[in-house]
């Protein structure tokens, strides 16, 4: 039988059970990381990043999702339904301003930025027996520009309109994802296919292997007429099989995304551990080498989060 000490002792532990056992447990933190289509270069990034968050962040439990990339990724985190997204900085810009063209049908408030990374790169790649040679020589054939309200499919709409040409001055035009797009021009159903993605691209190596291609140059006017955040870029010599010459184009910084529901500390973590990781992330993908914290918080068209904010300020970077 219980004397009474044991008795108060048990009633005190049962009281602390009840005040703290009884609690749920704290819930796993949940990042689901937007990308884009497998076949190019946000899927693979996002894959590593995924990664690192997994092992990295205590408590984290993470998810890639493939998407159609920019566009969709920015309305998606708006939504909440995303805790990081990779995003081309024109749509990036065009979401926070709702431009309705863009495909934003208010301005999507919530967006906070994380990080610029590395630049995408405006690849035209034709096949060498469609006789492309030059952006005019577009005229009259088919080309592909990207899934359809897609960042890649905005810098062509873009671009024609800097050039004075509209997508009506083709013979035919595609709106396919990249993977899809190549596997025409190989089964000679496209001449060409346009796509803003990082230097070295699964899609464009791919296809450089299978058939003799043509880099087609974007004229360094367009940059100028475009202004910020076009600038003009060069492809360099040997970045594709066969590519024997340095091709002038366009670049455009992508950014990581997140938005203002995502708790600073989490912010904070997901940026840390992005600089803190950068070899695993060169690993997924070439065009990681770019990546760099020094201009991580450069050049953003949307506010800082408040968690990325604090890791620059450590850093000494802001």
């Amino acid at each position: 039988m219980f004397d009474v000490g044991t008795r108060l002792l048990a009633a005190g532990a049962l009281s602390v059970t009840l005040a703290f056992g009884a609690m749920p447990a704290k819930a796993d933190e949940f990042i689901n990381v937007l990308t884009g289509g497998t076949s190019g270069v946000y899927y693979p990034l996002g894959a590593a990043l995924a990664k690192i968050y997994g092992e990295k962040i205590e408590g984290a439990r993470t998810q890639v999702q493939s998407t159609k990339a920019s566009v969709e990724n920015l309305n998606l985190l708006q939504k909440g339904s995303g805790e990081i997204a990779f995003a081309l900085g024109d749509s990036v810009k065009a979401a926070w301003e709702g431009d309705a063209e863009a495909g934003f049908s208010s301005k999507l408030d919530k967006l906070r930025g994380i990080a610029a990374i590395y630049p995408n790169y405006i690849q035209i790649v034709a096949s060498q027996e469609s006789g492309i040679k030059s952006f005019e020589d577009l005229k009259g054939k088919s080309l592909s520009v990207g899934a359809p309200k897609s960042g890649t499919e905005l810098n062509a709409r873009q671009i024609f309109k800097a050039l004075g040409m509209t997508y009506e001055d083709l013979g035919q035009t595609e709106y396919l994802p990249f993977g899809e797009s190549v596997e025409l021009i190989k089964n000679r159903q496209l001449d060409a296919t346009l796509q803003s993605a990082g230097l070295g691209v699964a899609s464009i190596k791919d296809l450089a292997t299978a058939l003799p291609i043509t880099m087609v140059a974007v004229p360094e006017s367009v940059a100028a007429t475009l202004g910020a955040p076009f600038l003009a870029a060069t492809i360099p010599a040997g970045t594709y099989e066969g590519q024997s010459a340095d091709v002038p184009t366009l670049a455009i910084t992508n950014i990581l995304v997140t938005h203002s529901d995502v708790s600073d500390e989490t912010a904070y973590q997901m940026t840390k551990q992005l600089f803190e990781n950068l070899p695993e992330m060169v690993a997924a993908h070439a065009a990681a080498k770019a990546i760099d914290a020094a201009a991580g918080a450069k050049g953003l068209p949307i506010p800082l989060h408040p968690g990325a904010e604090r890791y620059y300020k450590e850093k000494g970077l802001l």
